[in-house]
């Protein structure tokens, strides 16, 4: 009996190839997977990234489908908001294959019911595990088919009729794809719009020659900042490895915060429909909230993690979601993320008026911030529980455990602590009103947490 304790995440299942992964065991995913939305869908859509492991993997998942008498439809190379996009269009069932920013030994799978609807630990991965570990049942009908569906053409003109660029000003910008899935739907995404697009990296190489597919991790955008400035580029953008992330490099070579990212498509999106409900999850700046507010709209906050984002605007209605991982979410994309649709929207946002990048986002960053910490602790529930006891001795201190523990000081500023799921980690999250005041919290709560 297989144990996928070890690769079976809370979104999705990851694992390093060969080791964790391989055919055989993929193959009873797919036919898990196939018995788990049997009843909703007679056909599943199947993409892929760039990965060596990538097409073996994708098509060892569809014969598992097709053997419980599914159909199988594969537009092969994706990216994974690309695969959204196919499973709304076409109202069926998804698989994703890849390990998004997780180096090249890795690979991975992310499941969608029809309509992008995730698939997570409570909503069909954990019954998927199950069915594996106690041995997927054999099915006596016939088999189903396999078609190839070409889909990359109609994404493209659907993110471009959501977001209209034909009154931008030329805009020369700098694309990092990393050797990632951006290299691959970028060219045709930006086809015909007044881009001018300097490409880095844009070679499909699961292998990642250049370096990480993580622009989150600083060490991984150097080059991207100094091809804006060598270039005079109005604006940077970078892809992680399977490019549904975005992160924004302004005209100086600076970062721009997604924190400030999603203010800005929030206020374009509420431009659309105003009064809307716009969602935050607690880690994004307390300006985000504000802006919204500002702007006419409802901010709603939640814990981190695209399930909990995606189940709110679900509830809620919400017309727009952001995180401050740089994952944002479209009501119109059927509440699915796409780094690709917040990029469009930050060019337009550019283009429609004559300042520097810096300049228009500048008033979306009110803020100073640490960015995530991780510390390697013993235990997370003694070291979480001395923090909230130090911090609640104190005067005017609010405290909330809506995600981890969210601090919030009576001089303005505040912090998150929560813990990892998958390893023996804290992260904090910091904001004050400048960056001594950053340093000076930060340091406060690490003597504790490391203590």
């Amino acid at each position: 009996m297989p144990d996928l304790s070890g690769i079976v995440k809370a979104y999705d299942i990851r694992g390093v190839v060969g080791e964790q992964l391989d055919a055989a065991l993929v193959r009873d995913l797919g036919s898990a997977f196939a018995l788990l939305i049997k009843p909703e869908s007679d056909s599943v859509v199947i993409g892929h990234d760039m990965r060596d492991s990538s097409p073996e993997l994708a098509a060892a998942f569809a014969d598992g489908v097709t053997s419980q008498g599914l159909d199988v439809v594969t537009i092969g190379l994706a990216s994974t908001d690309q695969l959204y996009f196919a499973s709304g269009s076409l109202n069926l069932p998804g698989a994703m294959f890849t390990a998004s920013h997780n180096p090249a030994k890795y690979n991975g799978i992310k499941l969608c019911r029809s309509g992008a609807a995730p698939v997570g630990q409570d909503s069909g991965l954990a019954e998927i595990r199950d069915t594996v570990e106690q041995g997927v049942p054999a099915f006596a009908g016939q088999r189903g088919s396999v078609t190839e569906k070409d889909v990359l053409a109609d994404y493209a003109a659907y993110l471009r009729k959501l977001v209209d660029l034909s009154g931008s000003r030329p805009l020369k910008v700098v694309v990092d794809a990393g050797n990632g899935m951006g290299g691959y739907t970028v060219p045709t995404v930006f086809a015909g719009l007044p881009i001018e697009v300097v490409p880095m990296y844009f070679e499909l190489d699961g292998n990642f020659p250049n370096h990480e597919a993580n622009p989150l991790d600083p060490k991984n955008i150097v080059d991207l900042q100094a091809r804006v400035r060598e270039e005079g580029a109005d604006a940077g953008l970078a892809f992680d490895g399977d490019a549904d992330r975005c992160f924004v490099v302004d005209e100086r070579g600076e970062p721009v915060s997604p924190s400030a990212i999603t203010a800005l498509v929030a206020i374009r999106e509420l431009e659309k429909e105003p009064g809307g409900t716009i969602i935050h999850n607690l880690i994004t700046s307390k300006g985000v909230p504000e802006i919204v507010a500002e702007h006419g709209g409802k901010p709603v906050r939640t814990r981190v993690g695209h399930s909990f984002i995606k189940a709110e605007m679900a509830k809620t209605g919400a017309i727009f979601g952001g995180e401050h991982s740089a994952h944002y979410y479209f009501r119109d994309f059927w509440r699915a993320d796409t780094g690709m649709l917040a990029a469009l929207h930050v060019l337009a946002a550019l283009g429609e008026q004559t300042g520097p990048l810096s300049e228009l986002t500048a008033e979306y960053s009110r803020y100073a911030a640490s960015g995530e910490i991780n510390s390697t602790v013993d235990d997370q529930v003694a070291r979480m529980l001395a923090v909230k006891d130090t911090f609640a001795a104190r005067d005017g201190v609010e405290i909330d455990e809506l995600d981890g523990l969210t601090v919030q000081l009576p001089g303005g500023g505040w912090f998150n602590l929560r813990p990892s799921n998958t390893e023996p980690l804290l992260r904090l999250n910091v904001e004050a009103a400048d960056a001594e005041a950053v340093r000076a919290l930060t340091e406060d709560v690490l003597a504790i947490v490391r203590g």
